[in-house]
């Protein structure tokens, strides 16, 4: 059970699904709720589909490039630790805003990128996919557990989608930014523990 309680709040914490809600606003002004509908539920469900192909073969493409995991682990953590400073200090944010500007001027999907890559399935939720799967600690049973845990964090990433004009009246600009300054740093103290793991692994396999 705690080891369950650890992949959900693994997999929330990298998601953001609160943070990502002002994103999508940001992203989908001046759409009908019928477009909105749309789009949200496209940007889960891509995501979705990336997560899960990196949950299953992730590991194996690692192994025929010659990475190890814990060196994964080291290299995903420190992206991890970029990010939520990022977050905690908005930049995080304002970048997705920009590049979702930029995706939309380009006429490119926005339920593609930004939303699903990288909003959704970012390099957090990547790595957490990858470590939390990994075949040499987990069995194939709990590895299938571990992803039923990640679809439900991304079908509470989809209901807050679908009620992300309620969830920003309730919470107010002030609200999102405090959440997710406050994800940013769960997120970095993952992030340091992920290094730090990743650093014991090639330490003791170097012995």
């Amino acid at each position: 059970m705690q080891g369950l309680v650890k992949d959900f709040v693994t997999f929330f914490v990298a998601v953001d699904p609160v943070g990502t809600v002002p994103v999508f606003l940001a992203l989908s002004a001046g759409r009908s709720p019928a477009q909105l509908r749309a789009i949200a539920t496209r940007a889960v469900i891509i995501a979705a589909i990336v997560l899960c192909c990196f949950a299953a073969f992730g590991q194996f493409l690692l192994g025929h490039m010659g990475v190890s995991l814990p060196a994964f682990r080291v290299a995903g953590g420190i992206i991890l630790f970029r990010f939520a400073v990022s977050m905690i200090f908005s930049q995080a944010e304002q970048g997705r805003k920009h590049e979702g500007d930029d995706a939309t001027s380009r006429g490119t999907d926005i339920a593609i990128f930004p939303l699903a890559i990288p909003s959704i399935a970012g390099p957090g939720t990547i790595l957490a996919a990858v470590v939390l799967t990994d075949n040499q600690q987990f069995t194939v049973g709990e590895q299938v557990v571990t992803c039923l845990v990640m679809l439900s964090v991304l079908f509470i990433q989809w209901l807050l989608l679908m009620g992300a004009s309620r969830i920003q009246r309730l919470l107010g600009d002030g609200g999102t930014s405090v959440l997710s300054r406050i994800m940013g740093l769960i997120l970095a103290a993952l992030a340091v523990e992920t290094v730090a793991a990743g650093v014991r692994e090639i330490v003791q396999s170097s012995r």
